[in-house]
């Protein structure tokens, strides 16, 4: 049975806005699956409207051409975007919390519910070092 939730993005900064409603197919899958179908899904949303600027869970090379002022833009590509994604959660780019717990293992099952709260924490790089 379907399941529809609403997911937020949030980074270290305090930022906090809702990167949409998304439907999932089925209410039990791995962080990994998970993942995929959400980055799918925000590639698909994307290339479906005449945005300019992919504001997304990682940034395209595309989005940041757009914003340098090219305006053509070709189709995103899940695949690459989802691939991207992997190496950010492996690289600390970003968390995901589950109803306020962080899932560290991409091959973790994740239990879906109607009142599941999704986050996608951006981690936010410190400067200087």
């Amino acid at each position: 049975m379907p399941l529809t939730l609403s997911i937020l993005y949030e980074t270290t900064a305090g930022e906090r806005c809702n990167a949409g409603v998304f439907q999932f197919d089925d209410a039990t899958l791995t962080l990994r699956e998970l993942i995929r179908v959400f980055v799918q899904k925000e590639v698909r949303r994307f290339n479906e409207t005449g945005s300019e600027a992919f504001r997304g869970l990682v940034q395209p090379d595309e989005s940041e051409r757009i914003l340098n002022g090219v305006r053509e833009r070709p189709p995103l590509d899940w695949e690459k975007q989802f691939t991207k994604a992997i190496a950010a959660f492996k690289g600390n780019g970003f968390v995901v919390l589950l109803d306020q717990r962080q899932v560290t293992d991409l091959d973790e099952t994740l239990h879906l519910t109607p009142q599941s709260q999704l986050t996608f924490l951006k981690l936010v790089p410190l400067m200087g070092g």
